[in-house]
């Protein structure tokens, strides 16, 4: 893909073979452009260090279904509450909305603790 200017606040985003795709501003192309999610994958997602972290929110979850506190499907996150998703201690455990475990600002002093 290719980003063109076209005018002063326009983009035209044109496709491999050299149609266009969308004409609109900036912000709109950057909130629609296509993710190339294999590489998103290759990169970050699939390094050992990131499937161990994931593996670990997995635990997390299966553990409080287990103690019944949720279910498949039901909406609610696992939220670690000291922001280290290795740590799956039952203190350390809460159960939250989706909506509030994600909204917390991703900053290195917006610690969740």
């Amino acid at each position: 893909m290719q980003l063109v200017q076209i005018g002063r606040l326009r983009y035209a985003l044109y496709d491999d073979n050299g149609k266009v795709l969308v004409i609109t501003s900036y912000k709109k192309i950057a909130k629609n452009m296509a993710r190339d999610y294999k590489k998103e994958y290759k990169n970050y997602q699939g390094t050992p260090a990131q499937r161990k972290r994931n593996d670990a929110r997995k635990a997390a979850r299966r553990k409080m279904e287990a103690k019944g506190k949720v279910r498949k499907g039901d909406g609610k996150d696992v939220d670690h509450k000291d922001g280290n998703p290795k740590n799956n201690s039952s203190k350390n455990l809460r159960v939250t909305s989706k909506a509030k475990n994600r909204s917390f600002k991703r900053t290195k002093t917006a610690g969740k603790a």
